[in-house]
């Protein structure tokens, strides 16, 4: 069995991120002694026959995943303005940068690390087409970490970023301190867990909901982590796949 917590791994926080494990693995009673990490191909990761536990993210699972792995719960980090479960992107600029709304912006290279991420490419793209807006010049950094230093170092114009993953630059990336939040998306539902069928999403619920109330409070802080929420397949199909740019385009900027 392999179980992994990729979506929000920074170094920072891996220690922690290994208590919490431990701790599920011990409500559990069994389980792979450590994360796995490392990996590059999350598609075969989380298509893995033997995944006990993963982290996805919205959009991979309503594309390709749903039918395939089973959905066990969706983590709360207590988001202000968010329902329980759910989170936003905020949309970041650099600091010395003229402009106060986003239309100043869509002439400007927009950053987003991967076309199949719900926070950093289809939020956003959801959120400027429902305002008549549409970005042209783009540039795909492979990380949310990376996005935040391409806008800071003035490689990139605008970018869209995870609002848990925010939280944390703001901690431990120096390159945030560079930036300013433009503007925000709407909720959707986070980035949920996963198993592969043939597990028991229950009980690996129960066994995550009592990690969490067991970790230390300095661990559930440095994680953001408040509880486990149980959110329905529909509400993650429900919303749209928008296609990433064309690999072969000009507008593609690497």
């Amino acid at each position: 069995m392999i179980a992994s917590l990729p979506m929000y791994d920074w170094p920072e926080v891996q220690a922690h991120q290994d208590r919490y494990w431990q701790a599920i693995r011990h409500f559990l009673g069994f389980g792979p002694l450590e994360l796995t990490r490392g990996f590059t191909d999350y598609a075969a990761h989380w298509l893995d026959p033997d995944l006990l536990l993963s982290q996805t993210c919205g959009m991979p699972y309503r594309a390709y995943l749903h039918g395939k792995v089973t959905l066990i719960g969706t983590p709360d980090f207590g988001l202000p303005d968010n329902p329980p479960a759910h989170y936003h992107s905020v949309l970041v600029v650099n600091t010395l940068a003229d402009g106060a709304h986003l239309s100043d912006f869509m002439d400007g290279i927009f950053a987003y690390n991967d076309g199949g991420s719900q926070s950093g490419w289809a939020a956003a793209q959801m959120h400027l087409s429902q305002q008549g807006l549409q970005a042209t010049r783009f540039m795909e950094t492979g990380g949310h970490r990376a996005s935040i230093k391409a806008v800071a170092a003035g490689h990139a114009d605008l970018a869209a970023i995870d609002a848990v993953t925010w939280e944390l630059a703001l901690r431990y990336e120096p390159a945030a301190t560079s930036l300013r939040v433009i503007d925000t998306t709407i909720p959707t539902p986070g980035l949920p867990y996963i198993c592969a069928p043939g597990h028991d999403p229950a009980s690996l619920r129960a066994a995550i909901s009592a990690a969490i109330d067991s970790l230390d409070a300095s661990v559930r802080a440095a994680l953001l982590l408040r509880g486990l929420q149980k959110i329905p397949a529909p509400a993650y199909l429900a919303l749209p796949v928008p296609h990433p740019p064309q690999a072969d385009s000009a507008a593609l900027i690497q």
